[in-house]
């Protein structure tokens, strides 16, 4: 489906979310949530790949242009409370996905409030990247985005510098890397700082957890995720083949796929 319409959310406290609307604009849909190092566009082709609802609704979280910034008082909690707006405004919404940091913030609101289905790709929770924040902090302060983009891939992912330097190459792909790094020490300091609660998505009708499969059972991101899946208490676990936490820039057309097999509506 194609992009209708981009709307403006204010949130409080002098700041506010813009949302993507993908289909019909007030038939039930699937609210997606990006995590870090992520903005709406970045999801657009899954979006656009997504059949399952009349629409799809792509959160753009504080901290990312259009929207606006996190402000001092940023939290998780911030989080989930911007994504109560969201889901205020879009009252007809069904199902929430939500990425990485991203799926955290989809499951945690699933406490505050009944949501039909939830479903999370990789999520992330403390003590995720913990051991970056000091590097992160300084490059933060330097404004040194390339450094962030680094030590994201170096010390959190574990890629090899062969990697990131091939990855380096490709100066427009790192060039958007580097513009959406700004908000990643405040969102990974946001992420530690809060324990989670023992019991997650406690008022989701459904949850559906999914992992690529090249990350089950290895560091970080399928530690990540297996310590989430004691958090909740019925959930489905889903494979996406051949993948790993970055799908829906190497595979969107396929993971959207995923996403409309699992829609419960």
């Amino acid at each position: 489906m194609e992009r209708t319409i981009q709307k403006k959310v204010p949130v409080g406290g002098g700041s506010w979310v813009t949302v993507d609307v993908y289909g019909e604009v007030d038939a039930p849909s699937l609210v997606v949530v990006p995590g870090v190092m992520s903005d709406a566009h970045t999801w657009g082709r899954v979006a656009e790949a997504v059949d399952a609802w009349p629409s799809v609704v792509v959160v753009n979280r504080r901290g990312r242009t259009a929207s606006g910034p996190l402000t001092n008082s940023y939290s998780l909690r911030t989080e989930v409370e911007d994504l109560g707006v969201v889901l205020d405004e879009f009252d007809h919404a069904s199902a929430l996905f939500g990425w990485s940091y991203g799926g955290l913030i989809a499951l945690l609101t699933a406490n505050d409030r009944p949501i039909p289905q939830v479903i999370a790709y990789e999520p992330v929770t403390r003590p995720f990247g913990r051991h970056a924040l000091p590097d992160l902090k300084v490059a933060a302060e330097t404004a040194d985005w390339d450094r962030c983009v680094e030590i994201v891939n170096r010390q959190i992912s574990g890629f090899s510098a062969a990697h990131v330097e091939a990855l380096r190459a490709d100066r427009q792909s790192w060039a958007v890397l580097c513009r959406l790094s700004g908000p990643l020490y405040a969102e990974l300091g946001a992420l530690n700082a809060m324990m989670p609660p023992d019991v997650l998505a406690r008022q989701a009708d459904r949850v559906d957890l999914i992992i690529g499969q090249c990350n089950r059972g290895t560091a970080p991101y399928g530690d990540s995720f297996d310590n989430v899946r004691q958090h909740v208490a019925r959930a489905g676990v889903h494979e996406l083949p051949g993948q790993g936490h970055l799908a829906h820039l190497q595979a969107p057309a396929e993971l959207g796929h995923l996403l409309s097999s699992l829609a419960a509506i």
